[in-house]
């Protein structure tokens, strides 16, 4: 999500709505002696959702090899457009910075909390901390240093700007995220490291204050957005590679994710 939205949103604090809700059905943790490996990242391109009309990229042809000798594209665009990272720096002033996230920071333990089912009928509800306590119930304790992914379905939405965005008629966007609740608790519980989206955002699309953002970054943690495949990958079991560009003073920036098990 790009950090000039802050300047069209007020800041507006408050307790984020939350439903006690059990998780739905998932499948197994990843099984003994079974490997396997996903891309989680979504192709770059301009047709791709942007958070806000106008802020999608552009390409043009830079050389080519009938002409130059060698092929080249030249591209515009935000840090946080496509699957991308939102650094510490994103939300908090004074936070690190692309470059500063270390390796291991980048390669982490992945959880996978799905809540497709309930995203189908509810596009504004979110992760919430009855989901977690159910996951852990079902799987497995959620492991210090994780990454957290929410899996709501909507990459499959990608497809098409309108769907994936949800906007009404009054502007307002409509897609699942992580509860101020689930995030703080996750940091103060879990340690975890990330949190991971397969939306816009790791706040849900109705929010006007970005409070998980501010709670994630505030506590010197990254999230990613706009993930894929996280259908593909165990729900628990997995380890997450964030192969972040390292920008210099970055926000953010674009990512290759993938899962090995």
């Amino acid at each position: 999500m790009c950090v000039d939205k802050v300047t069209r949103r007020s800041l507006i604090f408050g307790a984020a709505a939350t439903a006690a809700a059990v998780a739905t059905p998932a499948p197994a943790q990843a099984a003994p002696g079974r490997s396997g490996l996903q891309d989680l990242t979504h192709v770059v391109t301009p047709s791709f959702p942007a958070f806000e009309p106008g802020e999608e990229p552009s390409r043009r042809t830079a050389t080519t090899v009938e002409n130059d000798g060698y092929y080249m594209q030249e591209w515009t665009i935000l840090e946080h457009f496509g699957t991308h990272v939102d650094a510490p720096a994103h939300f908090t002033a004074g936070g690190r910075t692309s470059e500063e996230l270390t390796l291991a920071e980048l390669i982490t333990p992945a959880v996978v909390i799905d809540i497709a089912r309930r995203a189908a009928r509810e596009p504004d509800t979110t992760v919430t901390v009855a989901d977690l306590v159910a996951y852990e119930r079902r799987y497995d304790r959620i492991p210090r240093n994780a990454s957290v992914l929410m899996f709501s379905g909507w990459a499959a939405k990608a497809g098409s700007v309108a769907a994936y965005r949800g906007t009404d008629s009054a502007g307002t966007l409509h897609f699942p995220g992580f509860s101020a609740e689930a995030c703080e608790w996750l940091l103060t519980k879990r340690r975890i490291r990330c949190l991971g989206v397969d939306t816009l955002s790791i706040d849900p699309g109705v929010s006007e204050g970005f409070e998980t953002h501010l709670a994630l970054t505030g506590a010197d943690r990254y999230g990613v957005e706009n993930l894929a495949g996280l259908d593909r990958i165990p729900r628990h079991g997995a380890t997450l590679t964030v192969g972040l560009i390292p920008y210099r003073d970055g926000s953010g920036g674009q990512a290759r994710v993938f899962a090995k098990w």
